[in-house]
């Protein structure tokens, strides 16, 4: 099995090299991770202690950053070392003024996870979600070294349930300990003999209070929206754009709708526009009356969690295709969110959705019924943010339960 395991890597790897030709997320996958040792060398040389966070990728890190901004707060004595796998989550983090160090962590092999750990000599880790590397967790099991897996969600049909997967459960019980999202999953380490886990919820609910919080005024949109009210689709992909263009399209209602979508390079920018025909970008709104155009494109990043708080219906792409992306900084804001169809391994989408508080919507036919039905009906509109805010509110406080039991072991 630790055979198939290195193989399977190694092709892995393999296809990302030969990917890089033409990919861009391929070569910064593979330079990135170049001259690793070199970085580390100069990580610690005062020998303080090491809090070690590894996230796959960005929507990890967002799972992740309160647990190391409430670990930094508590223990400053610690260099905090943040690691990525994907390009996706370092090329947008590698600058977070949190840690002290961030790079890629290099390919799982027995070289590199006794290197890596050697030069690091982490005092606690914390993995996130669902990060199983069997030479690194060996290595940090031998050494003793505590680590967490944090806001880990488990499904039946993952390879530590089947039969052939008896081995790869070895990295569970390698875990110290480790917090589950929800009961399911809780149930299914148990029904394999894993025992030392806890039910924590999802860390995800903190960072998007704080988000909410820290949320920007943004006069073009307060310009842009006017007295009317605001659809604002986040994070989309081409075939939610073609239903929201269709949707703003044949409406008569005195709406309008903003769109951040998930590729802002300027080819994908200028197809949206041609999409949707008159449109507004904002990077080019301060000169314009905002208030006759129906639909603005956001074409810079950082901006879309300040802007749902001036919508009235969210709609969150991705699940046509690629991954439903974040469904809880909508709810944050006290909306209602809509989304594709593809939703079922996003725990947090259905949860939403058994509330009332978010609506999938697999077609044309159903979005256009669905939103409108939002919008020619207030009471039920505010019903619907209500329930979306309250799921917000009593979801929060995971992170300080799993400070408060690491902080026991």
């Amino acid at each position: 099995m630790v055979l198939i395991y290195r193989l399977s890597l190694w092709f892995y790897v393999l296809f990302i090299h030969l990917a890089s030709f033409r990919s861009e997320k391929a070569k910064q996958w593979i330079d990135g991770r170049k001259g690793w040792q070199d970085k580390l060398q100069h990580f610690n040389p005062e020998k303080a202690k090491v809090a070690w966070f590894h996230c796959a990728s960005l929507g990890e890190f967002e799972q992740g950053r309160p647990i190391i901004e409430a670990f930094k707060k508590e223990k400053p004595e610690h260099k905090i070392l943040l690691t990525f796998f994907s390009p996706s989550g370092y090329e947008i983090r590698k600058n977070y003024e949190g840690a002290h160090t961030i790079i890629y962590l290099p390919i799982d092999s027995p070289s590199h996870a006794r290197e890596f750990i050697s030069l690091v000599r982490p005092d606690v880790v914390y993995f996130i979600k669902y990060e199983f590397w069997y030479f690194y967790m060996r290595e940090l099991y031998k050494l003793k070294t505590p680590v967490y897996l944090i806001s880990a969600i488990f499904r039946p049909n993952q390879i530590f349930f089947k039969n052939y997967g008896k081995w790869y459960r070895k990295i569970l019980a390698w875990y110290t300990h480790i917090f589950v999202q929800n009961e399911t999953s809780a149930s299914l380490l148990k029904s394999i003999g894993i025992e030392h886990l806890s039910i924590a919820g999802d860390t995800r609910f903190d960072r998007v209070a704080s988000i909410a919080k820290a949320a920007r005024d943004l006069p073009i949109i307060s310009q842009f929206k006017a007295e009317r009210k605001m659809i604002v689709a986040g994070s989309t992909w081409p075939p939610d754009e073609v239903l929201l263009a269709r949707y703003i399209g044949e409406t008569k209602k005195g709406i309008c709708l903003v769109i951040a979508p998930h590729e802002i390079h300027p080819s994908n920018v200028a197809r949206i526009q041609k999409l949707f025909g008159d449109t507004i970008l904002y990077s080019e709104a301060s000169d314009i009356d905002l208030s006759k155009a129906r639909v603005m494109i956001i074409d810079n990043i950082g901006l879309l969690s300040s802007i749902y708080q001036y919508g009235e219906i969210a709609y969150v792409g991705g699940a046509f295709k690629t991954g439903l992306h974040n469904v809880l900084e909508p709810a944050c804001f006290s909306m209602p969110v809509l989304f594709g169809p593809e939703y079922s391994k996003f725990q947090e989408a259905i949860q939403l959705v058994e509330i009332g508080a978010a609506i999938p919507a697999g077609n044309y036919e159903e979005l256009k019924s669905q939103l409108n039905g939002l919008l020619s009906n207030p009471k039920h509109l505010t019903e619907l943010s209500i329930k979306a805010g309250k799921f917000i509110d009593d979801n929060k406080g995971a992170t300080d339960m799993i400070l408060e039991k690491t902080r026991e072991l």
